[in-house]
């Protein structure tokens, strides 16, 4: 077993480290994107520390969209970002082809990394999903980051299979939604020293960063994203205490926004907060009523609700 990564002083020291937020898409009531909140909140998360966008993941709803809205979101993320902050471009199909093409846009729209969750609803193989990844990345140069969420996909991307491929020179990096610390403790052990480690679960965030992963890729960072890089800064710090401290303060925020699937939750919490109109597109919903007061309540107890 390899040394914990945070003590180990060799550690690699990345641009794409910290806190990133799973960008909402924002939209007005009728499902159309507001492109103009999402220039709003490109610049809300850069006064506020983010490290890097996500831009079309799960949060963005990239299965909702189609591939050419898909494309123009993130067309658009990376003009409004201007080289302030990186773009992290959701490229991510069930079908290994189309993986490519929303990949290869990507690219040569500027993103700074593609993240590509595995195929969803085929069910392959760990050979199957090997192969998927190693097909895409050698099919397009930019650097491409795993992204393993078995609750969403029916699909479970096994350390194994994640150390295989962290072998693969333009695959950079895994982000792990398991919320598993064991798993975290795995990709840690047995991939290289400069591959670099996500946490998508933003409750084991802190605990996965202070066990030696890299950041994480959070859905609470949409509404609190200056508390979000504190506690990850700290964290990566290695002050234990702080980044404790500072996380225990976003718990409930952080269960409430999966109280529904994501992210109907997290698109009520930032329509609340004054950021987007309420659009979310079929087969999402709106908020259910029962749930509103709950997540007003984590609003106010962090003091972000509208002024």
């Amino acid at each position: 077993m390899c040394k914990n990564r945070y003590n180990n002083a060799m550690r690699i020291q990345h641009p794409l480290t910290g806190a990133m937020v799973a960008l909402i898409t924002p939209m007005f009531k009728d499902g159309s994107v507001d492109f103009d909140a999402l220039k709003n909140l490109v610049e809300f998360h850069i006064n506020n520390g983010i490290k890097a966008i996500i831009s079309m993941g799960t949060t963005g709803e990239s299965a909702t969209l189609n591939q050419k809205e898909h494309i123009e979101v993130i067309q658009k993320t990376i003009a409004f970002a201007n080289g302030r902050v990186a773009v992290i471009a959701g490229t991510g199909a069930n079908s290994t082809f189309e993986a490519i093409e929303l990949t290869q846009a990507a690219q040569d729209l500027g993103a700074d990394a593609a993240l590509l969750v595995t195929p969803y609803y085929n069910k392959p193989t760990q050979e199957g999903l090997y192969q998927h990844y190693k097909t895409v990345a050698s099919a397009v140069e930019i650097d491409q980051i795993l992204y393993n969420v078995p609750g969403r996909t029916a699909v479970d991307l096994l350390p194994e299979t994640a150390i295989r491929l962290s072998t693969i020179d333009n695959i950079i990096g895994i982000k792990d939604a398991t919320g598993d610390l064991q798993v975290a403790q795995a990709l840690i052990d047995g991939c290289p020293q400069d591959f670099l480690l996500y946490s998508g679960d933003d409750i084991t965030a802190v605990e996965f960063i202070l066990m030696g992963g890299h950041g994480g890729i959070s859905v609470s960072a949409n509404v609190a994203p200056a508390q979000v890089s504190s506690a990850y800064q700290a964290a990566f710090d290695g002050d234990k205490k702080l980044a404790k401290n500072i996380d225990a303060k976003l718990y409930n925020l952080h269960r409430h926004l999966f109280i529904e699937s994501n992210p109907i939750p997290v698109k009520w919490a930032m329509h609340k907060m004054g950021k987007c109109d309420v659009g979310i597109r079929l087969p999402l919903t709106q908020l259910s009523s029962p749930y509103q007061a709950v997540l007003e309540q984590d609003l106010s107890e962090l003091g972000l609700t509208k002024a």
